[in-house]
């Protein structure tokens, strides 16, 4: 009965989002589309098979909202960066504070950044302390072969910090030997390199790769420097992972106000991680081990350290094992991770937490219907224990057409920072209790040689939501204080639209994506989470019209629901001279929108990049 309520719910939000004209023209375009496909089929795709701990599908086959970005999708992107390769992602919101996606917090569909699971390889890559060093390991381009964008409560899946989403970036495989160089220069002194080195063995391989970046920044106290080393190895049945980032960087207004403008930040990020897998007959056991390490210093003087000083050190250690088995009944996968953490911390004191999380789902089909039901089971040392069912459902219409529909239950326990932080500007709460909420989606995908077309509409019912707060915003002297608002209702619906086809002997891509997120919230001011992009439009065009040059524009329009709207327009030119040397200019925000994604933080005014890239295959 459940079940059906929520469907009749989708149905009256669905009649009445649809009434709007942007919604008419969309689907104006989608039939137009169709139209075209119907003479121009001739563009065939591999299929790309989405990665899980546990029961691994063909895109084409999965019951759940997934946005894919592959190889070549990042070599035509304007990005320089994995947060700005997001930004055009419907449904995704990055709000950076500053250029080339420094200090960015990842927020999709609505929810905020503590509650968005960024995993690396499948490893997941959450932080205790707080989600805003959820990107601090984030990996350079040149070592990513596709991102994977799970949209919706991914908590069965993944684990408590999945409870809007999640995003899977996907390691290059080890397949040849290569040497990778590049160098970029652009405005602000920007001023990056880096080298990537494969090599192919008999019975495996290793590929290491080592970034570093430096910029005088855009503005006062901007400046930032990175480096980053990642590390990758196979043996057999073995896979071995290591990586390590450092970020030192001024923090203008970044966390207090904007007055505050001489605070700085350095952080570093460890991963190491080691895994296996195992197959007899219809059986899979993919076993792993791994560590993270996270620090963060913090002064609120960069030139005057003992004002004001926090530093945080966590570390996670942890040991999970996958097993899949297949029969005449599915797919059954069975999972179980077990780990520890501990946080040492001069301003949030020492604690340590202890978290046992089952996983079982199994994926029944039946002629053209596939049924997923699964569980996650979690136990936390300081928190009570606590279940997360969900279902997903699918049902395939022909080879390009297919309905799905899911639900579940989704929960997260407060970081320590939401807990215990005693600030200038904050304080922590620690009667705080866990955060929960019931989603649902319903959608469809057509896809084709030529066309790529997903819509859903989705609904998440929060209770307890955690987000700092005040009572009057515009009381400079009250702090804001992290609180649990009683219930919390986000709705919505987004549709993405992809077009290829070949014009002068060339591919070519077109891609529209929209988005529109209402939020109920009626108890207070919040600082962070309830400030959705209500709406949010984005567009891309990769054109190729000699064997030199390739071009991609780039465009979205952010309006967010307190009513700010920004206009912005990337661009990129590659010149591929020969094989193995590549020229390139980036273009971002070439008509100098004036805008902020966070805390008042203005963000960077039209800025350049000119790239080079040197291979040997």
């Amino acid at each position: 009965m459940l079940i059906v309520r929520k469907v009749t719910t989708f149905a009256a939000v669905f009649k009445s989002l649809f009434m709007k004209n942007s919604i008419k023209i969309i689907i104006l375009f989608v039939f137009t589309a169709l139209t075209v496909n119907a003479q121009n089929d001739t563009i065939n795709l591999k299929e790309v098979i989405v990665s899980s701990n546990r029961i691994t599908l063909p895109f084409s086959k999965t019951s759940r909202t997934i946005t894919l970005i592959t190889a070549d999708d990042i070599i035509k992107s304007s990005a320089t960066n994995v947060a700005d390769l997001l930004q055009n992602v419907v449904g995704v919101d990055i709000r950076r504070r500053g250029t080339d996606g420094m200090q960015s917090d990842l927020y999709i569909r609505g929810g905020n950044f503590d509650q968005t699971l960024v995993l690396i390889d499948g490893v997941k890559m959450d932080d205790p302390q707080t989600g805003h060093h959820s990107m601090n390991a984030i990996l350079s381009l040149d070592n990513i072969e596709r991102i994977e964008i799970i949209k919706g409560p991914a908590a069965r899946i993944y684990g408590q910090n999945a409870f809007t989403g999640a995003i899977n970036i996907v390691t290059k495989k080890i397949s040849d030997n290569t040497l990778n160089v590049n160098l970029g220069y652009g405005s602000y002194e920007n001023l990056k390199g880096g080298v990537t080195f494969s090599q192919k063995f008999d019975n495996g391989g290793v590929l290491a790769s080592f970034n570093y970046q430096e910029s005088e920044g855009y503005r006062h106290n901007t400046d930032f420097e990175n480096k980053s080393v990642f590390v990758k190895a196979n043996l057999g049945n073995y896979n071995f992972t290591t990586s390590f980032t450092s970020r030192d960087f001024g923090a203008n207004g970044f966390y207090a106000s904007p007055a505050a403008i001489d605070q700085y930040e350095e952080t570093q990020t460890s991963l190491v991680a080691l895994d296996a897998k195992y197959s007899t007959g219809n059986i899979t056991i993919k076993p792993r081990v791994y560590w993270k390490r996270n620090q963060d210093l913090y002064l609120y003087l960069r030139h005057n350290p003992p004002v004001y000083r926090n530093l945080h050190i966590s570390n996670k250690v942890g040991a999970e094992t996958n097993v899949v088995i297949n029969s005449s009944l599915g797919k059954t996968g069975v999972g179980i991770d077990v780990s520890r953490i501990f946080l040492v911390s001069n301003n949030l004191n020492d604690h340590n937490r202890t978290v046992i999380t089952g996983f079982l789902e199994h994926r029944f089909e039946i002629d053209n219907f596939d049924i997923t039901p699964g569980i996650a089971i979690s136990s936390y040392s300081d928190f009570n224990t606590k279940a997360f069912p969900g279902l997903d459902l699918g049902y395939r219409f022909s080879e390009r057409f297919k309905l799905y529909g899911n639900i579940g239950y989704t929960y997260r326990v407060p970081t320590f920072t939401d807990l215990y932080y005693v600030g200038r500007n904050e304080l922590g709460n620690p009667n705080l209790k866990p955060e929960s909420a019931l989603s649902e989606e319903i959608g469809f995908k057509y896809t084709t040689g030529n066309i790529d077309i997903n819509m859903a509409m989705f609904n998440r019912n929060a209770e307890d939501l955690i987000d700092w707060a005040k009572d009057n915003p515009d009381d400079m002297d009250e702090k804001w204080e992290a609180r649990n608002f009683s219930e919390v209702n986000t709705k919505g619906f987004e549709i993405d639209l992809g077009y290829r086809f070949n014009l002068w002997d060339f591919g070519q891509k077109i891609n529209i994506g929209y988005s529109f997120i209402e939020d109920e919230n009626k108890d207070e001011y919040t600082r962070y989470a309830l400030n959705s992009i209500k709406h949010h439009l984005t567009s891309g065009i990769d054109f190729k019209f000699s064997k030199i040059f390739s071009q991609n524009i780039s465009y979205r329009f952010v309006e967010r629901s307190r009513g700010e709207t920004y206009n912005i327009v990337d661009t990129k030119i590659l010149a591929t001279v020969k094989k193995g040397v590549e020229f390139s200019l980036s273009v971002n925000n070439i008509f100098n929108t004036e805008y902020t994604e966070t805390n008042l933080v203005p963000m960077p005014k039209g800025n350049m990049m000119f790239g080079f890239r040197y291979s040997i295959y």
